[in-house]
């Protein structure tokens, strides 16, 4: 079996003397399974699927001569013993391919298995022989002598089994069909040595909850769920806003840390080193003498009341994401108490979090090198999150993880996830695509992206593209927040109501994972002259906000996630296909329907300023049809019905309805 080969290295066989070389040479595999697919750096890292989806594999499986092959897929999850196996078809050109399906959370391998097939060559050659009349006894007793082979070699019920069929062949000799039956054909499979087999190198398969490839987040600071700036919102406060955002179709409700601030370099509004006595500090200075990051800050509540919070965001059909921020205020317990976990200066001073131009005079940064910090900081670091997960958090979205070391993702996420396969993290990298996608490698489930700053139908379609036909697809999820509290678009800035509407449909149809930050609905875009920060930022102090003022884009968001958990086509990003519309302001792309019954079609003028029109390209090909076909169409936005009837059709889309929502069958009945 593939198991006992050993592959000799060529080099080992160049520096031998001949008679040895050639014997080395002998112990080679003689077939090749190579070109696996999906595959991530050769097998080092985990493709990323959901429980309940279908693997498509694919390998490359040949050898010499003319010589029959079989191929077999084998998998099972990390923690069992047995393979599932499942037969392999052939495909063109050696290519071979078979499908599994995920039945549960965790990690699994699988790997591709091929070998002479002697039984199967042999019958297709014997057929070919018998139907052309060339066929010669010799060639029956050939087959026949492979049969008592097996039976010999074969235990047990198989055995005899195989037994019975030699002594029908030789009670038969002439009747060429008992060669060619199916039964004995099932017989031999059963009994196959698999002369020559050959593995492929497994490959590591994470299987997760469909919350880390397809949700809808709503980000919130609960300090700022009052009706008063001088009073600081509640745990319990949030609780009422839950029905507002279940409304709104969200299933997951972020907060940024919540955990108690520290006083030291407390920052005040806009970011300034002169807080009022009464100003809250930001909540990513993490620690106080009330605690740190195991800790709840006083003013939202205890663990009692954030206990509640979870259970009543459950019966809204919400769940709690937590920040998981791995940064400390001068004042967090951890610097009296384990000193060793930090890098102090020369004059015993601490050196505060830069990232030029920003300063973060009330933020200081553990060291994961440190003299103590491995395992300490370490371990403590992963038992904050199986704390939390205790607390009923299973979803986290870690802060700038680029700037802590790749082999403690691997091993904290690898450690977390086999306690808890259910636990989802999500990567706040926006920096170089190397290690966005290295992170995801890592175990991140899902990873913020150049989404924000992706403002034309070039630079989308792009990206998009990159994103869906090369290597990323196989383990980078990408979540598209149009907003976040560190990142107020210029785009959002200069474009008013309609350039919400026309990022919030974009963000929420490409890809199966959407989000915005609390204000993104009311239209909020006031900035910092000349910066992406917002004016006035929450993370330094309580905002209120009036949930129903005017010009708020709710609906438009109530109505996407309502066709986002509706329609399945909408519940991924790869399936996304750009069509031809003739105008670089306009974009136009179709989602399939899994079951290949229709597509969801959306066409966006990214021009907030002016209409624009084109003529486009009905994608009738996509059922199959000629460009002379006729199409039915459903608004899904406005909820009336109509037909295409050709290729070409032309479209004026102003900004006061920036977007067409629509879903095509080819039935006469949308």
């Amino acid at each position: 079996m593939a198991d006992d080969l050993a592959a000799v290295p060529a080099t080992a066989i160049r520096s031998a003397s001949p008679l040895s070389a050639a014997d080395a040479a002998r112990t080679m595999p003689r077939l090749v399974v190579e070109d696996v697919s999906p595959r991530v750096d050769g097998g080092a890292f985990a493709v990323r699927r959901v429980v309940g989806e279908t693997v498509v594999v694919e390998a490359t499986v040949f050898t010499d001569g003319h010589e029959q092959l079989a191929a077999e897929l084998l998998w099972r999850a990390i923690d069992e013993e047995e393979w599932r196996r499942v037969p392999m078809a052939a495909l063109p050109t050696d290519r071979w391919t078979a499908s599994l399906t995920l039945e549960r959370l965790g990690r699994h391998e699988f790997v591709v298995e091929g070998w002479l097939d002697l039984w199967g060559g042999f019958r297709r050659d014997f057929a070919k022989k018998r139907d052309a009349g060339v066929a010669q006894p010799v060639d029956a007793m050939e087959g026949r002598g492979l049969v008592a082979a097996a039976a010999d070699a074969a235990p047990g019920e198989i055995g005899a089994r195989l037994s019975a069929w030699q002594r029908r062949l030789e009670a038969a000799p002439d009747d060429t069909a008992l060669l060619l039956d199916d039964d004995l054909a099932a017989a031999m499979a059963l009994a196959d040595a698999r002369p020559f087999a050959l593995r492929s190198e497994p490959q590591l398969l994470d299987a997760e909850r469909i919350a880390a490839r397809f949700s809808s987040w709503y980000e919130l600071f609960p300090r700022s769920i009052t009706d008063d700036p001088a009073r600081h919102g509640t745990f319990d406060d949030v609780i009422g806003r839950l029905p507002q955002i279940r409304d709104m179709g969200f299933d997951t409700l972020y907060f940024p840390p919540i955990h108690p601030i520290g006083e030291t370099n407390r920052k005040g509004p806009n970011n300034t080193l002169t807080p009022g006595p009464g100003d809250p500090g930001s909540p990513y200075a993490i620690g106080s003498a009330d605690g740190g990051h195991d800790a709840v800050h006083p003013e939202l509540g205890g663990f009692d009341s954030f206990a509640r919070l979870v259970e009543a965001a459950r019966g809204h059909g919400l769940e709690i994401a937590l920040d998981f921020a791995i940064q400390c205020s001068p004042d967090h317990p951890w610097l009296t108490e384990h000193p060793g976990w930090f890098a102090w200066r020369p004059d015993g001073s601490m050196k505060y979090a830069e990232n030029p131009p920003k300063k973060y005079q009330d933020i200081v940064n553990v060291d994961f090198y440190g003299p103590d910090a491995v395992p300490g900081l370490w371990t403590a670091l992963r038992d904050v999150i199986l704390l939390w997960i205790d607390k009923g958090v299973t979803t986290f979205r870690v802060d700038n993880p680029h700037t802590k070391p790749l082999p403690f993702w691997e091993w904290m996420i690898a450690d977390v996830r086999a306690k808890h396969p259910e636990a989802i993290f999500l990567a706040e990298a926006f920096t170089r695509p190397t290690m966005m996608y290295r992170l995801a490698k890592a175990g991140f489930s899902q990873s913020y992206t150049y989404f924000t700053w992706r403002d034309t139908k070039a630079e989308l379609q792009e990206y998009i593209t990159e994103l869906t036909t090369e290597a990323p697809r196989e383990f980078y999820r990408p979540h598209f927040f149009v907003n976040t509290p560190d990142i107020n678009p210029v785009y959002l800035q200069t474009s008013g109501r309609p350039g919400f509407r026309i990022r919030a449909v974009l963000a929420a149809t490409l890809s199966g994972l959407f989000g915005v930050y609390s204000g993104f609905e009311l239209c909020e875009a006031d900035p910092v002259p000349g910066k992406e920060e917002y004016n006035d930022s929450e993370k330094y102090i309580v905002k209120p906000r009036d949930w129903n003022a005017p010009g708020n884009i709710i609906q438009d968001i109530a109505m996407l996630n309502r066709l986002r958990r509706r329609y399945p086509a909408l519940q991924t990003h790869l399936n996304t296909r750009f069509f031809v519309a003739g105008d670089d302001n306009i974009i136009w792309y179709g989602k399939p329907d899994p079951d290949g019954k229709g597509m969801i079609c959306v066409m966006v003028n990214m021009d907030p300023h002016q209409g624009h029109e084109c003529v486009f390209q009905v994608p009738l090909w996509e059922f199959g049809m000629g460009d002379d076909g006729d199409i039915a169409v459903e608004d899904l936005a406005e909820g009336y019905r109509f037909r295409w009837y050709g290729k070409e059709q032309s479209i004026r889309i102003e900004p006061d309805q920036p977007y067409r929502i629509w879903r095509l069958t080819a039935e006469h009945e949308a």
